[in-house]
C-alpha cells in the first residue's frame, strides 16, 4: 500500500482537542488515508458520508444531546464530505466543544464550501491540511528512486491520481470519468456556475496556455464571457483543487510584469484528459508545458507536506525576457529555469540578475529535478 506522507502528521494530532480538516481534490485518497490512520488506533469508530441524504439530515440543525447519541461508544468519527452538510461548522463547534473525548476527522473536496462553513465556528479549534494526488516523493517511498524515475515518462502524460497509479492500463478511460464533471461536481451545486459548458471551455483554454502568461480578456474572447467571469470561474476552480495560480515577481525593473498570472493543473493527467491528448513524449509539441506543470505540481506538494512557507512566483517583463519559477523566503530569491532536455543550456536574462544580485539561479532538467522535489 502506498503511504501518504501526511499520515504520521495527522496521527499526531490525534486527541488534540481540535477538530481534524483534511481538504483536496476528489479522488485524491481522503478516505483511504483516514482509514490507514484508524487502522493505528484500534479504537471504535463511526464513519459517515455527507453525500447520504440521511448523514446530512443526522448532522444537520443537531445538538449536543444528539450527537452523543449518534456517537455512542465511538471514540473517533470520520465524516466525509463534510461540505455537504448544511451548518457543518456548528455541527464540527459542538463536537469540540462539548464532546472532548471523541476525535473528528472531516473531508471535503471544495476549499471554498467547507472553509466558508467553517472558518468562524472553528477558529482555534481546527487543524487543517490538504491532501494532493500522490507525489513523486511518495512513490519514491514506496517502490524506490530508480523505479519511479523509469516511470517519468508515464507520470507527464496520466499523472497522480491513486487509480491512475494503481490500475495500470485502465488510464484513459479512468482519467476520461474524473476530468468530466465528477472532478468539479462540488461545482456544478454552487449557483455561482449557472453555465457548466463554459467552465470546460475554460479549463480547456488554461490546459493549452499551461506554462504560459494567462489572459483573463483572452480567455474571455475565447468562451465569450467578460473578465470578471473568466476570474470568478478560475478562482472557483482553484478552491475545489483543479488549478492553481502563481503571481508574477515585481520588485526593482521598471518593465517587469506587475499583475500577470499563470495558471497550472494539480495533476497532468487531468490536463492532459481535458484536450484528449494522451501521446507519447516524442510525438508531442508541449513537452515543455508537461515538464513545467509536473514540476510546478510535484514542487507545492513537497512544500506543503514539509510545511515550508514560501513565496511562489514567475517574471516576465515587458521585453519578453522571463524566469519560468521564483521562490522568495526569508528575503532570499531563489529563480529556476525548466528544461526536459538535460543538454539543453539555460541563460538567466541578466536584467533580473543584476536587479536581484544575490539570487541563486538553478536550471532544472531531468538529470537533477529529485532534489528540487525533496529526494536526497
Amino acid at each position: 500500500m502506498i503511504k501518504r506522507l501526511l499520515q504520521k502528521q495527522i496521527t499526531e494530532r490525534l486527541f488534540k482537542g481540535k477538530v481534524i480538516i483534511i481538504l483536496g481534490p476528489r479522488q485524491s485518497g481522503k478516505t483511504t488515508l483516514i482509514q490507514s490512520v484508524l487502522h493505528t488506533q484500534s479504537l471504535p469508530s463511526l464513519l459517515l458520508n455527507g453525500d447520504e441524504a440521511d448523514v446530512r439530515e443526522m448532522l444537520s440543525n443537531t445538538t449536543s444531546t444528539k450527537l452523543k447519541s449518534i456517537t455512542g461508544k465511538n471514540k473517533i468519527v470520520f465524516i466525509d464530505e463534510a461540505q455537504r452538510i448544511p451548518n457543518i461548522g456548528i455541527t464540527l463547534k459542538l463536537f469540540a466543544d462539548n464532546l472532548k473525548d471523541i476525535q473528528v476527522v472531516a473531508t471535503g473536496s471544495s476549499a471554498f464550501e467547507l472553509a466558508n462553513k467553517t472558518n468562524e465556528p472553528l477558529t482555534g479549534r481546527k487543524y487543517e491540511y490538504t491532501l494532493y494526488p500522490i507525489s513523486f516523493g511518495e512513490m519514491v517511498e514506496y517502490h524506490g528512486t530508480i523505479d519511479e524515475k523509469r516511470l517519468l515518462e508515464h507520470r507527464l502524460i496520466f499523472g497522480y491520481y491513486p487509480e491512475i497509479v494503481t490500475k495500470l492500463g485502465e488510464e484513459k478511460e479512468l482519467l476520461k470519468l474524473l476530468a468530466g464533471s465528477y472532478l468539479y461536481k462540488d461545482l456544478l451545486t454552487l449557483e455561482y456556475v449557472k453555465k457548466p459548458a463554459m467552465l470546460e471551455k475554460i479549463l480547456k483554454a488554461l490546459a493549452l496556455q499551461v506554462g504560459s502568461e494567462i489572459s483573463y480578456h483572452e480567455i474571455g474572447q475565447i468562451v465569450n464571457a467578460d473578465n470578471e467571469t473568466v476570474e470568478k470561474y478560475i478562482d472557483l476552480l482553484e478552491k475545489t483543487f483543479v488549478v492553481f495560480r502563481i503571481p508574477a515577481f515585481s520588485r526593482n525593473v521598471r518593465n517587469e510584469i506587475k499583475k500577470g498570472k499563470k495558471v497550472y493543473f494539480y495533476d497532468n493527467g487531468i490536463r492532459n484528459a481535458i484536450i484528449s491528448n494522451y501521446g507519447i513524449l516524442n510525438t508531442r509539441s508541449d513537452i515543455g508545458a508537461l515538464w513545467e506543470n509536473f514540476l510546478m505540481s510535484e514542487r507545492m506538494k513537497h512544500l506543503h507536506y514539509n510545511g515550508i512557507d514560501i513565496s511562489r512566483y514567475f517574471w516576465r517583463t515587458t521585453m519578453q525576457q522571463e524566469i519560468d519559477y521564483i521562490e522568495e523566503i526569508n528575503e532570499t530569491l531563489s529563480a529556476f529555469e525548466f528544461k526536459w532536455n538535460a543538454k539543453a543550456k539555460s541563460k538567466f536574462p541578466k536584467t533580473f540578475t543584476n536587479a536581484y544580485p544575490s539570487v541563486v539561479t538553478q536550471l532544472i532538467n531531468q538529470e537533477n529535478f529529485e532534489s528540487f522535489l525533496g529526494i536526497k
